[in-house]
């Protein structure tokens, strides 16, 4: 059970950088205009949301799911806590598509947004943290 959730929490925190610094990216690839950084940056995105993002999140889920069925589910899901968490799992899902969208716009030279538009972006991830953290270890209801 306690490795499950260390796993579970280890890919959780490698699904949380990539969505703390893509949009970082974002900001910094609307901000520059030459070629080289335009390149530079779509390989740099590209990486991480493939090779660092994408697999923690699957991997989160992976261990999330397992814990549920193992126990969690029967443990808690009487209690709005878990519902509440899932929920707010399923709200940073929809935002990790917008990521991989706006990873696309960009690839293929036609992003719209300003580098303002990528740095209020790269503050939502802090706020589904801060709800999914406090939810799972204080379980307010």
């Amino acid at each position: 059970m306690l490795w499950l959730k260390a796993l579970h929490l280890i890919f959780m925190v490698t699904w949380f950088a990539g969505l703390f610094y893509l949009p970082r990216l974002f900001v910094y690839h609307a901000m520059s205009d030459d070629d080289t950084s335009n390149e530079r940056f779509k390989v740099m995105e590209r990486k991480l949301f493939y090779g660092i993002m994408t697999p923690g999140m699957i991997a989160t889920f992976v261990f999330g799911i397992w814990m549920l069925s193992d126990y969690a589910w029967d443990l808690y899901s009487a209690t709005g806590w878990l519902h509440a968490k899932l929920t707010l799992l399923g709200l940073l899902l929809v935002y990790h598509g917008y990521c991989y969208k706006w990873l696309l716009d960009f690839k293929y030279d036609r992003n719209r947004y300003s580098h303002i538009f990528y740095r209020w972006m790269n503050e939502v991830p802090v706020l589904f943290l801060v709800g999914i953290i406090i939810l799972a270890v204080v379980k307010p209801f």
